[in-house]
């Protein structure tokens, strides 16, 4: 597809940036491949697995991992629709960080019963705007190499 020079829409657009087109402001979203870019790009990251899911460490500590639903989450949903895509969990400093973070309202980023009294949050790739998963990744990654030393 050809963007067109003169729309300030598609030209940002090919570039992956967030534009304003109109009224409506274009978020990108992220995919895993995308997870995986921006965590080859902080030091010292090992890539391992973990109870059968992809986990990031840094000095050992995990601070991102996949966390697809278990049965036991989904009976919690009951007849809710739980979030589809890949989901996305990663730390944060404490219990309360946990609440700011969602108490930001970001889109994507929730909490299931399974985490109450963890800190960590969720992240709903497909939904989730791309700059708040970046910042929280990179937060995880920087609490979790603080508290290594």
């Amino acid at each position: 597809m050809r963007s067109n020079p003169r729309s300030p829409c598609s030209a940002a657009l090919a570039v992956d940036l967030q534009p304003r087109c109109g009224a409506e402001r274009v978020e990108a979203v992220l995919s895993l491949a995308d997870v995986e870019q921006i965590i080859a790009s902080l030091p010292d990251v090992v890539e391992s697995e973990r109870h059968g899911n992809r986990t990031w460490t840094v000095g050992g500590k995990a601070f991102a991992w996949e966390r697809p639903f278990t049965k036991a989450d989904l009976r919690r949903f009951g007849d809710e629709t739980p979030p589809a895509g890949p989901i996305l969990a990663v730390s944060v400093a404490d219990l309360a960080e946990k609440e700011e973070v969602l108490a930001q309202g970001t889109r994507g980023v929730f909490t299931i019963p399974h985490f109450d009294g963890y800190p960590a949050v969720l992240l709903q790739l497909k939904v989730a705007p791309k700059r708040a998963v970046r910042e929280l990744l990179v937060d995880a990654w920087r609490t979790t190499a603080r508290k290594r030393r």
